[in-house]
């Protein structure tokens, strides 16, 4: 595929911008590889910036690029104020930054804030300097329980399976609520708290425009670090009150942290992964003082029902209205089976796929793309067992990541179909051979391609001013299908049965997920399928 430089769009100020924005999610080993070693890095993503502007998304999110070890592809920071040589250098961070603003998009990072890489200068500090030295008060130290402190200080389970406990051959245990080679930070020591500020403007005064803060219900444990009382701990995330998740003192970190984003020119912003126990709790880290955004993991899980999809909006609309913040929809990203695939894969799920991302983008508040669903790719089932990497397998296998994390195919060619410089084969997870048609070349040939559906659903999403951000009004439909208006203006239909639908027509057609037929006042809608119309025009 040939790079064509296009007009930029600028980056206005005073925009709000956050609250209507498409945030495109780059998860950077996997989207190009620009120095030919199988991995994707910043040289890649910075030499596809002209695709990323053509498609029509206002930001980039980046997937942690900073020195690492690997041991959770990124999420184990050993240095958050330099890049890791698999990614390319801090100059290619810089330039990768002038770029995409060149190109009239904005950039959000990741920050890492729960816990560092077991090979951070603190921790490598810490073991070192013995029980009781103050370098382990930057971590969660604590003797264990038995005679000879040979249990766990507590019952705490890792999110990736197992004790959240190891033991160092000093006898005390440090705390690691993922794998053990991310030890969790102690946030109740000032130097932490000094520490992140400082890493915050480090990366704003390079000119990133925010933050998306991981685990950022994290950070804060409760007093006392007390049992749990019972096992299987990860299946109560998000749905019950765990002492090391969702604790009140984490809301003031993020007041913090608000106020060091709103020292700076530019509108930028914080955007919180967080799990709570409810939709009111969630809020609570949107609040007008606290952060801009926060990820709506309800949307993601709500199976393609229009009843269940339904109560999933009006929920999430409800939550933050009252906070004043907008809400955000996201269909996949890096830790999820991607939703062609669990929507049931096959054509089946493709064609639902395609009409989720109408119903997405028509929706209030702003949206998150991950790397290739504009593509419609499926999730990968079928990689050999010696090339799967993740911890989170650790788990149960079947938890693996790794599917929704291979390489994109950009050219209709033979694997890796462009995503390495030409005579590189061998990507860090392998390409299937059957990617070509649904590779970007081949689909921006296609005027019916998944590719081309995002584009002109950007391009009259930014086109039409009451798309984005405002409200919605519900309209009566048949079981099984959606319909609502956005300002008396535009109207999203939506067919969520396996069979075709007659709806009153709405207005003109301006886009479809599948096939729609017109006849005077009805439209004949496909299964599975949703359109956009617009009101008052013939």
């Amino acid at each position: 595929m040939t790079d064509v430089v296009r007009e930029a769009r600028p980056v206005k100020a005073a925009t709000r911008w956050w609250r209507d924005a498409v945030i495109y999610q780059v998860y950077v080993r996997s989207f190009a590889d620009g120095n030919g070693d199988g991995v994707g890095d910043l040289l890649g993503v910075r030499s596809r910036l002209d695709y990323l502007a053509e498609l029509g998304v206002d930001a980039l999110w980046l997937t942690p690029f900073y020195t690492s070890p690997m041991a959770d592809f990124g999420y184990d920071v050993a240095d958050y104020r330099d890049v890791d040589p698999i990614f390319g250098t801090l100059a290619d961070a810089e330039a990768l930054i002038r770029d995409a603003h060149r190109h009239g998009m904005r950039v959000i990072i990741d920050v890492v804030p729960n816990h560092t890489s077991d090979r951070h200068a603190w921790f490598l500090e810490a073991v070192q300097a013995g029980p009781g030295a103050p370098a382990r008060d930057r971590y969660i130290f604590r003797p264990g329980r038995g005679e000879a402190g040979e249990l766990p200080p507590n019952d705490w389970e890792s999110v990736f399976g197992g004790p959240a406990w190891t033991r160092l051959p000093d006898g005390e245990w440090y705390l690691h609520l993922f794998a053990p080679e991310q030890p969790d930070l102690n946030w109740d020591a000032p130097e932490v708290h000094a520490e992140f500020e400082a890493i915050l403007r480090f990366w704003l005064d390079l000119g990133v425009d925010g933050f998306r803060i991981d685990v950022a219900h994290g950070m804060v444990k409760a007093a006392g670090l007390p049992d749990i009382g019972s096992a299987g701990q990860i299946e109560l995330l998000g749905t019950a009150v765990l002492p090391y998740f969702d604790q009140d003192g984490v809301h003031e970190i993020h007041r913090t942290w608000r106020r060091v984003l709103d020292s700076y020119d530019g509108e930028r912003i914080g955007v919180a992964e967080a799990w709570a126990p409810s939709q009111e709790r969630l809020a609570r880290y949107v609040r007008p003082d606290e952060l801009h955004q926060a990820f709506n993991f309800h949307f993601l899980k709500a199976p393609w029902d229009a009843g269940r999809l339904r109560a999933v909006i009006d929920e999430s609309l409800a939550t933050v209205g009252p906070v004043g913040a907008p809400p955000t929809w996201v269909l996949s990203n890096h830790d999820v089976k991607r939703h062609v695939t669990r929507y049931g894969g096959g054509e089946a799920g493709l064609r639902r796929a395609r009409a989720a991302a109408l119903l997405m983008l028509a929706l209030p508040g702003s949206a998150y793309v991950y790397q290739g669903e504009e593509l419609g790719l499926p999730e990968v089932l079928d990689l050999p067992d010696e090339v799967c990497q993740d911890p989170q397998r650790l788990r149960h296998p079947d938890d693996g990541r790794d599917g929704c994390r291979v390489p994109l195919p950009w050219a209709h060619s033979e694997p890796p179909f462009g995503f390495s410089p030409p005579g590189i084969q061998d990507t860090w997870l392998p390409v299937p051979a059957s990617w070509g048609p649904l590779s970007v070349e081949a689909q921006l040939g296609d005027p019916a391609s998944t590719l081309r559906l995002y584009r002109e659903a950007l391009r009259l999403r930014r086109d039409r001013p009451e798309l984005g951000d405002g409200g919605l009004t519900w309209h009566e439909s048949p079981a099984g299908t959606l319909t609502f208006t956005r300002d008396g203006a535009f109207a999203c239909t939506v067919n969520a049965t396996g069979e075709p639908v007659e709806l009153p027509r709405p207005g003109a057609l301006l886009l479809a997920s599948g096939p729609v037929t017109v006849e005077g006042g009805v439209a004949l809608m496909a299964p599975d399928c949703a359109a956009w119309w617009a009101l008052g025009d013939a």
